[in-house]
């Protein structure tokens, strides 16, 4: 499972065309992205920035004679409420399904749920006591996806983030978090847990890798879905970055391979 799917839409238009014109701030430390490891950043974007995180993205799946496949467009967009407060528009857009078995093919396409949320930073980091920068985010999935992939009701997630900086340009993260889900046979809770190791090359070039739990339940709802990904992240300046990365699936449950292609702005 990935992060929970959500959906693009004209709620992300209509969100960036109500708000007020943001503050010009002078300059900033170079923006920084919640992706694209699934690992949040603790910070914020700050204090009336806008700040837009896309992407393409497939995913693989081989299982009991089925082979799926599966693009999404995933997009984030992050309003600064406060220099310690973001509020957020999260979605996997577009989506595009096709499944092959021996009976044959068969495709669907239309729009994911979206979920909004906020995020807290609670505290900064600290290199020199190993203390890390400590974030928190809750999000409410809502059911305004199309078709197959319109969820259940309002889903409900918590996560805490703890990033460490260390000497060299290292980073590490740890997020665990829960969730609340519906199915057939009613609610139910899951968890996340997730770690990544981050290395600064240069100034503008990082890495990272990590191991993902999204999904985190009995097999009854899905089972465990854990992948290990990695990545590169570059600045093309302070306020704009692209980025790679692909995952390979560790459980039953998680897709096979998967692949994403991002952009990042920050106005």
């Amino acid at each position: 499972m990935r992060k929970p799917i959500r959906r693009v839409s004209p709620l992300i238009a209509l969100v960036m065309m109500s708000t007020p014109v943001l503050s010009a701030h002078a300059a900033d430390e170079p923006l920084a992205t919640d992706r694209p490891d699934f690992v949040e950043s603790s910070d914020v974007v700050g204090r009336g920035r806008l700040q837009i995180e896309t992407s393409i993205a497939g995913e693989r799946q081989r299982q009991a004679g089925t082979t799926a496949r599966l693009s999404s467009t995933p997009t984030l967009l992050r309003i600064g409420i406060s220099d310690s407060l973001e509020l957020r528009v999260e979605t996997d857009g577009r989506l595009r399904a096709r499944s092959s078995d021996a009976s044959g093919v068969y495709r669907e396409s239309g729009w994911a749920d979206t979920a909004i949320g906020i995020k807290w930073h609670q505290r900064d980091g600290d290199e020199e006591r190993m203390t890390p920068g400590i974030g928190w985010l809750l999000h409410v999935d809502i059911d305004s996806g199309s078709g197959p992939f319109r969820g259940d009701g309002l889903r409900p997630s918590l996560r805490m983030v703890a990033e460490w900086e260390f000497a060299g340009g290292w980073t590490a993260g740890l997020m665990p978090g829960l969730y609340q889900d519906r199915d057939a046979s009613g609610r139910y809770i899951g968890g996340i847990l997730a770690g990544v190791v981050g290395k600064s090359f240069t100034q503008r070039l990082r890495g990272f890798i990590e191991v993902s739990g999204q999904q985190l339940t009995s097999k009854r709802h899905g089972g465990q879905a854990t992948t290990l990904d990695t990545g590169l992240a570059c600045l093309l300046s302070p306020d704009l970055q692209i980025d790679i990365a692909a995952s390979r699936g560790l459980s039953t449950a998680a897709p096979d391979f998967g692949w994403t292609l991002g952009l990042s702005a920050r106005f």
